[in-house]
């Protein structure tokens, strides 16, 4: 039997980031769906405390990037197209083939809910489906039911959960965005016809061996929830199958210890073509990829981040949107900022470093050209430091 290969700590991170496009400097030429294709998604998100973290997540790999860019990319190219991963995402259209059996496991994870189940009156479904035929893409303003009785935090109204339940399932897509409002449209109106039809083992075999392909290296449970389509079952059957693909490998810790996990065939020659991450300070999304899971975060970089928007103000230890600070190969802060579009201002309100050495003019010098930078992506035209 060979050897497990050993990666230390400070190649784990190299590779990760440049997994992540994160080692690179964020110039240069810009193709916003290759860079889509690379990540596999990007997760969309309602919040907007300076650019959403859709557009923040591609900004970060390409600063060249303007938000229009995306939805160009879903209403005039098809390029791309919107489902659930581990939450609401943007995936490239190619991906659709495996995707098939997503949309029958969210539509019965959906249609069992409580929540969602109760408000799912077939007489309603026929109505808003013949709706959509008849008009048109249709947003939730087309509608006009109510929430009945106690309004509570994320309840919505019988046609909305309508909408999302026959999205969910794959019947209807999302044509297009105006500002952040979606619209609903036939699938069949948005997908291509000429789709290839796989089976289900081979959709969790791509399924997973992409999720791999673009981590490079994880446990059975990290490329699960990578697309979060399939379950520990398929999987652990997947690595079965696909065994004399994978390489054994021991990941170090930032602690120092060492765990075992799976890396992808052409692991020795990803490290071999690694280079020095750029020293350039990356202001990142709570939701960025690459920080995802927060266990695996503190396990490579030894950076402890929570998201605090759901804690009650009181409790944070940070703040509602805290964005982490990345140098090199390590995380040195955290900020917290918000813009002002009508003001046309980024204030900044926030700056934690991880240690007191860390706080120095070159550094803050870094910080302030990239906010500088974000701010452009907002369109916004001042950068205001409160702190």
């Amino acid at each position: 039997m060979m050897a497990r290969l050993k990666i230390d700590n400070k190649t784990a991170r190299a590779l990760w980031l440049t997994s992540h496009r994160l080692a690179q400097t964020p110039t240069g030429p810009l193709d916003v769906l290759d860079l889509i294709k690379d990540l596999g998604f990007v997760q969309l998100d309602t919040i907007q405390v300076i650019s959403r973290a859709h557009h923040h997540i591609l900004w970060s790999r390409n600063q060249n990037y303007r938000e229009p860019m995306l939805n160009q990319l879903l209403q005039d190219k098809r390029a791309v197209f919107e489902h659930f991963t581990h939450d609401a995402s943007v995936l490239p259209m190619q991906f659709l083939p495996m995707w098939a059996r997503q949309f029958q496991r969210k539509k019965d994870q959906v249609g069992r809910s409580n929540w969602f189940g109760k408000h799912l009156d077939p007489d309603l479904i026929a109505e808003v489906l013949h709706k959509v035929t008849q008009d048109g893409p249709v947003s939730t303003q087309d509608f006009t039911t109510k929430v009945n009785g106690e309004k509570k935090m994320w309840q919505r109204p019988p046609h909305k959960m309508v909408l999302d339940y026959l999205w969910y399932a794959g019947e209807l897509a999302t044509s297009h965005r105006e500002g952040f409002t979606k619209f609903y449209d036939l699938a069949d109106r948005v997908f291509p016809s000429d789709q290839d039809i796989l089976s289900d083992e081979e959709q969790v075999d791509h399924l997973c061996h992409s999720a791999l392909d673009r981590i490079g290296f994880g446990t059975l449970t990290e490329i699960r929830k990578f697309w979060d389509a399939s379950d520990a079952a398929e999987v652990k059957a997947w690595a079965e199958r696909a065994r004399s693909k994978l390489v054994d490998v021991e990941i170090q810790s930032a602690d120092g210890s060492w765990s075992e996990a799976w890396a992808c065939s052409d692991i020795t020659a990803r490290i071999a073509a690694l280079t020095k991450p750029t020293a350039r300070l990356r202001i990142l999304n709570p939701f960025d990829p690459a920080i995802r899971d927060r266990n695996r975060l503190s396990r490579l970089f030894g950076f402890d981040y929570t998201v605090e928007m759901f804690v009650p103000a009181a409790k944070r230890k940070w703040g509602y949107y805290v964005y982490p600070l990345l140098e090199g190969d390590r995380f040195v802060g955290r900020i917290e900022a918000k813009g002002d579009r009508g003001r046309k201002t980024l204030t900044l309100t926030n700056f934690w470093v991880e240690h007191p050495r860390l706080e120095t003019p070159a550094r803050t010098a870094k910080l302030e050209a990239e906010l500088n930078r974000l701010a452009k992506l907002a369109g916004l035209e001042q950068v205001v430091w409160s702190v």
